[in-house]
């Protein structure tokens, strides 16, 4: 019955670290990009908060603060780091 479980838990397991390895490189490279537009818009932000509307100015702040490295990639590191958990879980629980 072991060997059983171990044979229908092993494609889950590899699918899992495949998606969590795609993922994870995928973030790496959306990071960068967001952290690059979050300079942008944070820069337009403060010059709109300065010339123009102060309500245009913090609305373009809080999108910079969404697509900064703290904003969506964070949200998106946290759900591999769950898919993850899930992962290890099986493997736990099956292998060990």
């Amino acid at each position: 019955m072991k060997f059983l479980f171990k044979l229908l838990a092993a494609p889950v397991v590899v699918l899992l670290t495949a998606f969590v390895w795609l993922c994870s490189g995928l973030l790496y490279c959306s990071a960068w990009i967001f952290g690059l537009a979050a300079s942008l818009v944070g820069i337009l932000g403060v010059a709109v908060l300065i010339t123009g509307s102060v309500q245009n100015g913090i609305c373009l702040l809080l999108i910079a603060l969404a697509v900064s490295p703290v904003g969506l990639p964070m949200v998106a590191a946290w759900v591999i780091g769950q898919i993850q958990k899930i992962r290890y879980a099986i493997q736990d629980r099956v292998y060990g």
